[in-house]
């Protein structure tokens, strides 16, 4: 499997950062890792095999990306405010840097999918919630939505916009962006068994603003033997992957 490590000067995060790219095929998907882990992520735990068939097919070309976790959302001693921030860096980065790298080094002119599984979840639905003109669906496993969780119940306006429970809540039922929702493919799934209590918690009150909003997402909640964990990500990407494709 073709496999290329890209390096970026990052003018929102102020570092370089890494990306893997495997493959060159036709869709791109940009995904995130799990809590404070980077790029290897994926690889590290056998998901890349999940991906071989479509990305040795051409069909996609997957780019995994760095996070800064350890100083954001885990950060839990650091000042609140400053954590806060380092996210909405992080955010830029990935919208204003990450998004145009992959559009330019994919060159298929196909808009990304947007994956990630647990905190990754959370940075998957905040970039795809909040710029969904750049990407074309949205695949979150196991996600954490609500950004007070990782501050103790603290908020400010910059969490608040990287906290989808709440800037989803509060979005007009005649925004745009709810017509542009519904044109794309959105999954949330959760599993019901160990480890799962606050991802299947936040989902849920997603699921709720979802029916509100009239945003015609899938919710998808498994069942009470499936754990937060990488066996039961493999099969659930596996399962949504050619319905976030289009192939299904």
């Amino acid at each position: 499997m073709e496999k290329q490590e890209i390096t970026l000067r990052s003018q929102s995060l102020h570092k370089e950062t890494q990306i893997f790219v495997y493959g060159s095929g036709e869709v791109p998907i940009i995904a995130f890792p799990t809590q404070t882990a980077m790029r290897d992520n994926y690889e590290n735990f056998g998901l890349i095999d999940t991906f071989k068939r479509d990305i040795e097919s051409g069909r996609i070309q997957l780019f995994t990306v760095d996070t800064v976790d350890e100083e954001s959302f885990m950060n839990l001693w650091g000042d609140v405010n400053y954590r806060a921030q380092r996210q909405e860096e992080y955010y830029e980065y990935i919208v204003e840097e990450v998004v145009p790298f992959v559009q330019k080094h994919n060159g298929t002119g196909i808009l990304p999918v947007v994956m990630g599984i647990d905190l990754g979840a959370m940075h998957a639905a905040i970039c795809f919630l909040r710029r969904p003109e750049l990407f074309s669906s949205l695949l979150a496993l196991s996600g954490t939505y609500d950004a007070k969780y990782y501050f103790g119940g603290w908020s400010s306006g910059t969490l608040y916009d990287n906290s989808p429970v709440d800037f989803l809540a509060n979005i007009s039922p005649d925004h745009e962006y709810i017509d542009m929702y519904n044109e794309k493919k959105i999954v949330l799934a959760v599993g019901q068994g160990r480890w799962e209590d606050e991802s299947r918690r936040t989902t849920s009150i997603m699921r709720d603003i979802f029916d509100a909003k009239g945003i015609h997402g899938w919710v998808d909640f498994w069942g009470y033997d499936v754990d937060h964990d990488w066996y039961w990500w493999k099969k659930e990407v596996e399962y949504f992957l050619p319905y976030v494709l289009g192939d299904a």
